[in-house]
């Protein structure tokens, strides 16, 4: 029974992980169309919303890869209920790992990979738990560092080659006119992106929640994806999309490249055909370094466009700390659990890493209360100096 009720709260913690990644993400698919205006704010999630929860129907190759990839399972023995709970606690420590950078990246307004927090848990948690063995470095080689480093280049060229030969044929295009009709095209395109991203980002957690499944006995590593884990996480990333990431939206939206309707269209369908080519290969790929790589492209395919190098450059940042951060934190979760289980129980260990996990959740959501972006001021004009993604009226009333 204990260990059903652990079984039942790393679910949870996986939807849970389901939900900020859909939170954190949207602006992967909305940001660039609530910045031109091709969409209201509100009308944006919503759509995006709808789009994930269906795309996230549409494969379960990304599941595999995850749920099969990334542990190495052959390290445990799944007959043994010692191993069992060990891969369970691994899968828990993992997901914390990737809620607390999501949740941290966030606050910051930094769009950063919600896909390689997680995997970086994971391999923090497995590594800490059985060591270099316990991690498949042959697939996380192959199938998400080299598409994570490949990713933000391919996309930016396929990206400014698309802007540029939009501005070249549609040059005698009276401004005013041109923006009207691409806008239309950018509903198109971004909501192309809100379907590649529920295809690709639900599955990993799907991967996750399988992962959990198969350490608990209920299903071996070979039984296909069983229906209510696809319905449960569409659930949760459409809802986490619903609720809008706004300072992650604006960050891609504003503060990145002053960006027109042409380039949002360019942008946007150069990211859905590189995530949904990616996710029907089974390639876990980040849908932020994609998304960002082509908004950076439209910056450098559009004569004259402003790039904000310094804003990018922290995302950079972001995205090179991501991995090991996130494994940090899955590799201390893993220990809290395990040694306070050896202390007490197996059960009080889990509910002490899950308390932990809510207060610090609950203060970085009260700390982001006090510099509020919403779908209000999430296109207020971008401050150069600052480059801080709370537009500047609302740090005036913080202060």
């Amino acid at each position: 029974m204990t260990e059903l009720i652990i079984l039942v709260i790393v679910i949870a913690t996986a939807l849970a992980f389901d939900f900020t990644n859909g939170f954190h993400d949207t602006a992967n698919a909305m940001a660039t169309s609530i910045a031109t205006g091709a969409l209201t704010p509100k009308v944006a999630v919503t759509l995006s919303a709808i789009l994930n929860l269906i795309g996230a129907f549409l494969s379960v190759e990304v599941a595999k890869t995850v749920g099969k990839g990334i542990v190495n399972l052959d390290q445990f023995d799944l007959s043994s209920e010692t191993d069992a709970h060990k891969l369970l606690l691994v899968v828990f420590a993992g997901l914390i790992g990737g809620i607390v950078w999501n949740l941290l990246t966030w606050l910051l307004g930094i769009p950063s990979s919600s896909s390689h927090a997680l995997f970086g848990g994971l391999i923090g948690a497995a590594f800490v738990s059985l060591g270099i063995g316990g991690v498949a470095w042959t697939n996380i080689l192959g199938k998400i560092i080299i598409p994570a480093l490949a990713a933000p280049f391919v996309a930016g060229v396929v990206s400014a080659c698309g802007t540029w030969l939009i501005y070249r044929i549609t040059d005698s295009v009276e401004e005013h006119n041109k923006n009207d009709h691409f806008r239309i095209g950018q509903i198109a395109t971004a909501s192309l992106v809100s379907l590649a991203h529920g295809t690709g980002d639900a599955q990993k957690t799907m991967g996750v929640i399988f992962l959990a499944l198969v350490a608990y006995g209920e299903i071996d590593a070979d039984t296909h994806m069983p229906l209510w884990i696809i319905a449960a996480c569409a659930s949760a990333i459409a809802l986490g999309t619903y609720t809008g990431g706004w300072r992650v939206i604006r960050t891609l939206g504003k503060g990145l490249v002053e960006i027109d309707s042409p380039q949002g269209m360019a942008a946007e369908a150069s990211s859905a055909a590189i995530i949904l080519t990616s996710s029907h290969a089974g390639m876990a790929l980040s849908t932020t370094h994609v998304a960002t790589g082509s908004i950076l492209g439209t910056g450098l395919g559009r004569r004259g466009a402003e790039v904000r190098w310094g804003v990018a450059g922290r995302m950079a940042t972001a995205w090179v700390i991501t991995l090991p951060c996130a494994a940090i934190v899955g590799a201390l979760t893993w220990l809290v659990a395990h040694l306070v289980g050896l202390a007490t129980t197996d059960f009080i260990g889990v509910v002490t890493a899950f308390a932990i996990l809510m207060t610090l959740a609950g203060y970085i959501y009260y700390q982001s209360r006090k510099n509020k972006v919403s779908a209000h001021n999430v296109n207020a004009e971008w401050d150069e100096h600052s480059n801080s993604v709370i537009p500047a009226e609302e740090r005036k009333v913080a202060r």
